[in-house]
């Protein structure tokens, strides 16, 4: 009797864990940055790379353009990945490329930029992450098409590659 009780107990304990575990597989909590598109990012200042500088980022939207806002550091590896395609991007015209060096040595950035070639038409430090948190943005290389207007068209996590590149080039069109 005793055995058959004790049987009851740990099946319905083991059926009860699977169902738990069962809902949590189907309730998703996973970023998904297209909730964000449409939105627009808040103002924020930030210094340049090159020569410390504070500029505030609505002074960089001026001009009819899509900009991409990406958020990259010299030690990330899809970063230099990525690199390529943005440096094809840079040539657009109608696209503007801001970058964001993300909790970066600022030395090490300046090299990256240096070595590799500068696709941004402008580069700011987040040198504490605070500007990365208040956007968003859950790791580098991350990047945001944006309009003129600072709306959030489109949000790429990871590296740009060749077919985020053509997409970034259809919303132009």
């Amino acid at each position: 009797m005793k055995n058959k009780i004790l049987f009851i107990i740990t099946i319905t304990f083991f059926l009860f864990c699977f169902f738990i575990f069962l809902k949590g597989l189907n309730n998703s909590n996973i970023y998904v940055p297209e909730k964000n598109s449409g939105k627009k990012i808040l103002s924020f200042s930030a210094k340049k790379l090159f020569n410390n500088e504070n500029i505030n980022i609505d002074s960089l939207f001026v001009e009819d353009k899509i900009y991409l806002l990406n958020f990259w550091s010299s030690w990330c590896v899809p970063c230099r990945a990525e690199h390529d395609d943005l440096m094809k991007l840079s040539k657009n015209t109608s696209i503007k490329i801001i970058g964001i060096n993300y909790r970066d040595n600022l030395s090490n950035a300046k090299r990256f930029i240096k070595q590799m070639g500068n696709p941004y038409s402008e580069v700011l430090v987040d040198q504490d992450g605070t500007i990365a948190i208040n956007l968003g943005v859950i790791g580098v290389p991350e990047t945001y098409v944006l309009d003129k207007n600072k709306k959030i068209l489109k949000i790429y996590m990871g590296a740009l590659n060749f077919q985020s590149s053509k997409e970034i080039e259809n919303l132009i069109k």
